[in-house]
């Protein structure tokens, strides 16, 4: 018997799981959020998701509220076996929750109970993790607090930033939809309950959090650059303008100085000292410019040894 499935989802990191979803059920919708002006032009611009969908002929549902009881109704009218939820961005009333059959499960960027809530994936990298993952779960009224039936762990290479560890893991997630979705739905996996004990919080990013405070540990900063590359970016202030950066690197040349200031390092490197230890900048956003190489930065003289980054603690 053919399983009876809707999707919810929006960004890129879901689409995998879409489209694995897609290959072991019949997706009778799909659920993502509005579609959201964006550019100068403030055009409207529908979801990864809604994209995919639309893509192989399946239905979109993008309601602008989940608690009015609309977004029931409409799923108890597509007679839905269970719902799979992939970074939706919202979070479901119990009304919802209980209208598939089978009732929703989630694939959560973490290995639960670590890392519940919005940011799991910036969160890890921010802690200096080496190893994350996704975890496969039953939904309940709480913040990702429901049994789990399969984890897959990935590991979290030294330069790899948050980008990067979505991609990763959306791969890491349609494999589990593949391989384990179906025997989830069946009974056939062990739901375990979370030791709530054990548990760590992984809330939506804020604004200032993504500022550098350069009397931090190179070690930290690096961190702080990896979770919020590509983008938002880490970002620190150059004179009067913000200089986003991309990429970096733990610094190698011993140098020591103040916090903040910016060190010319062998072979035309910049590093930049910290409160211990130096971070060499590898790719760089000035703003108003575009994305630059430190080399590419220095011969435009837009960044040079003996300028002043950011300060302690800069704010927006």
């Amino acid at each position: 018997m053919t399983i009876r499935s809707v999707f919810f989802g929006t960004p890129s990191f879901a689409v995998p799981a879409l489209e694995a979803l897609h290959s072991v059920s019949t997706i009778v919708g799909v659920v993502c959020q509005p579609d959201r002006r964006a550019g100068r032009g403030l055009h409207s611009n529908a979801p990864p998701v809604k994209k995919a969908a639309l893509a192989r002929d399946l239905l979109v549902h993008q309601p602008e509220r989940v608690r009015t009881g609309e977004l029931e109704r409409w799923l108890l009218e597509r007679e839905a076996d269970v719902a799979l939820v992939a970074a939706y961005g919202r979070i479901l009333p119990a009304a919802v929750l209980s209208a598939p059959r089978r009732g929703c499960l989630n694939l959560h960027a973490s290995i639960l109970p670590e890392y519940r809530g919005a940011a799991p994936i910036q969160q890890a990298l921010l802690d200096g993790k080496t190893e994350t993952g996704i975890s496969l779960m039953q939904m309940d009224a709480g913040m990702d607090t429901g049994a789990v039936f399969a984890v897959r762990r990935c590991a979290i290479p030294p330069h790899m930033n948050a980008g990067e560890l979505t991609d990763a893991l959306a791969a890491l997630a349609a494999a589990m939809v593949a391989d384990e979705f179906l025997a989830a739905v069946a009974g056939k996996l062990l739901a375990v309950p979370q030791d709530s004990a054990h548990a760590s919080a992984a809330p939506p990013i804020r604004k200032e959090q993504l500022w550098l405070d350069w009397t931090r540990s190179s070690v930290q900063l690096l961190n702080q650059v990896r979770a919020f590359a590509p983008t938002p970016a880490a970002v620190t202030r150059i004179g009067q303008r913000r200089l986003k950066l991309l990429d970096a690197r733990l610094g190698t040349s011993g140098l020591s100085a103040p916090p903040g200031l910016v060190l010319a390092a062998p072979n035309a490197r910049l590093e930049v000292a910290c409160g211990s230890g130096t971070l060499e900048l590898c790719r760089a956003q000035v703003e108003g410019g575009k994305p630059q190489t430190a080399r590419e930065l220095q011969s435009g003289r837009l960044l040079q040894p003996g300028q002043q980054l950011g300060g302690t603690g800069s704010e927006p």
